[in-house]
């Protein structure tokens, strides 16, 4: 597998603080797609969803933004077209894949002539994001041209990175469903972080720190550093009388 270099890994660095410090969960699929297009230098990024069973289909995510006017069409027609990356998403395969890799003729397929036609690209990658439910999950970067030995170095090396930011978003709006009747000048009083958010209402549930570290792929160590700065925000010394006051105050339900 080829070094990465330096700037590989700030380019890690960068999208994992922005994906933890993003206030809105809604957009960070915007967010994820448009840091890969600006790391991989490629044309376009989805971020979808898609469940085979009922052909429900949702974008989570797209750069550059221009691409909202198509993008749910696009994700739609890749079921009715029986896109080759889906039956590889529903075997439960993780590696990311050249999706001209799992399909002969990919020059003559209606992914290739539609991609080329609309956006200019020629050769799509898949990157698939772990979910034990459906709908499968996968971002697909596209670009033109072949997809270099460092660009696949580059995406198995962040790929585990961009799994646990997606669980961090997904659980982030679970969570802040739940507590439905937060507003945001609520949070922004305490200045709790989006992470520190999620831990907090994780630990609402009754989880304990270990359990916490599991659900969000941490270490047990980054998990008590979360609820240490949540205690000192809140005014807070210990499990009992922090979810006590965040459900008075209406972070959490």
């Amino acid at each position: 597998m080829p070094r990465l270099r330096a700037r590989d890994y700030e380019h890690m660095l960068d999208l994992v603080a922005a994906v933890l410090d993003h206030p809105e969960p809604d957009r960070l699929g915007h967010l994820i797609a448009d840091r890969l297009r600006e790391s991989l230098d490629c044309g376009t990024v989805t971020f979808s969803g898609i469940d085979p069973t009922t052909g429900a289909a949702r974008a989570e995510g797209w750069a550059p933004e221009a691409m909202g006017r198509h993008v749910e069409d696009m994700v739609q027609r890749r079921i009715l077209q029986q896109y080759p990356l889906i039956p590889y998403l529903a075997a439960g395969e993780s590696r990311p894949v050249v999706v001209g890799d799992l399909c002969d003729g990919w020059r003559h397929s209606p992914w290739y002539s539609e991609a080329r036609r609309d956006y200019g690209t020629t050769q799509q990658l898949g990157i698939p994001m772990a979910t034990e439910t459906a709908p499968v999950r996968a971002i697909v970067v596209a670009r033109d041209g072949d997809f270099t030995d460092h660009d696949l170095a580059f995406v198995t090396r962040v790929h585990p990175l961009l799994v646990t930011a997606d669980r961090h978003t997904r659980e982030l709006r679970r969570l802040r469903a739940r507590a439905c009747a937060t507003t945001p000048s609520t949070t922004a009083d305490h200045g709790l972080t989006p992470r520190e958010l999620t831990v907090l209402g994780l630990l609402a549930e009754g989880l304990t720190a270990t359990a916490i570290a599991r659900r969000l792929a941490l270490s047990p160590h980054t998990v008590n550093r979360h609820l240490e700065r949540i205690y000192r925000k809140l005014g807070t010394n210990n499990r009992l009388a922090t979810v006590l006051l965040a459900k008075e105050a209406g972070l959490v339900t």
